[in-house]
């Protein structure tokens, strides 16, 4: 799900993947024969899965698709439906802390997520192999307190289909942590799961950096940082097995991949590895992470980019 405010282009799928650019406009104009045709041209899970979260960002999206499953009830259009009830649900709900969230709220999140919960249920029942359905359902079962085990038995059935799926793990992993109800133990054990099972050169190994800027994000430490260091060794290790690795790709995702790398080590102050992810990351960026820190994180982005670049000896 998107932030609420426009970033500029660097900071875009769109810009890092141009054939994703057809989704948000044709949701936008109400062209569903448009994105039909448009899902047909991806190649890769990773791809559709970064399509159908840009179909969902679209203001009023939920809406439109109720008319197109009205008009064409095919598991496609239900999926992008589903997709677009938890977009819109965490719209009302926004990205304020709870304490800033009414009642009124946060009762219109669960009913659009148990609107979506029943429309991708209806998907993966008529078709236990519909990833994407499945992958909706890791965000329905976290935002609707199911229960770590439900969202690690949704994990598992779609990982039947798509063991290495980098968003789907993202996704799973936050239902892991103690802010959803897991605790460290089990984020931890699911991370390093990641990272052991994943193909030479896939993202996974990103969801290792991602844990522990999790425990990081939470604060505590007397020492601001001292659990990455902690760390380093081992995240380092993962990026060597995983974007660093000669097999990588670009696929979607892999700027975002790079970018928990970059966040890790620059956050934990060891800035010559963060340059590493900092170069390999090109003209492209990402906000996540650097909107933690004090301050605007498009601008954090590139100041903690110039500051590794300058420790590490340049650019």
């Amino acid at each position: 799900m998107s932030g609420e405010k426009p970033l500029p282009a660097a900071f875009e799928v769109t810009t890092t993947h141009p054939e994703l650019r057809v989704f948000p406009a044709a949701t936008k104009a109400g062209d569903w024969p448009a994105i039909a045709a448009g899902f047909q041209q991806l190649r890769g899970w990773q791809a559709a899965s970064s399509a159908i979260w840009l179909i969902a960002d679209v203001p009023g999206s939920d809406q439109f698709f109720r008319q197109v499953v009205a008009r064409e009830p095919s598991p496609m259009a239900a999926t992008i439906l589903g997709y677009c009830l938890i977009s819109a649900g965490w719209r009302i709900r926004t990205s304020y802390a709870a304490s800033r969230v009414s009642r009124e709220q946060f009762a219109a999140l669960h009913d659009h997520l148990r609107d979506a919960e029943r429309t991708l249920m209806d998907v993966t029942a008529r078709d236990p192999r519909a990833m994407l359905a499945w992958k909706g359902r890791l965000t329905t079962a976290m935002g609707l307190s199911l229960g770590v085990a439900e969202g690690r038995r949704r994990y598992d059935r779609l990982a039947r289909v798509v063991p290495d799926s980098y968003s789907a793990q993202s996704s799973h992993l936050q239902h892991t942590c103690p802010k959803w109800g897991g605790s460290w133990e089990t984020a931890y054990a699911f991370a390093r799961e990641c990272v052991a099972q994943s193909p030479p050169g896939g993202l996974n190994g990103a969801v290792l950096a991602t844990v522990f800027l999790e425990q990081w994000a939470v604060g505590g430490d007397d020492e601001p940082g001292r659990v990455l260091r902690e760390g380093h060794q081992e995240v380092w290790a993962a990026a060597q097995r995983s974007v660093l690795h000669p097999g990588f790709r670009r696929e979607p995702g892999w700027v975002g991949a790079l970018n928990e790398f970059a966040a890790f080590f620059n956050i934990a102050g060891l800035h010559s590895y963060a340059a590493v992810f900092f170069r390999a990351m090109g003209e492209f960026a990402s906000e996540s992470w650097w909107d933690r820190l004090p301050g605007d994180g498009v601008e954090n982005f590139y100041a903690c980019r110039a500051e590794s670049f300058s420790m590490a000896g340049g650019a």
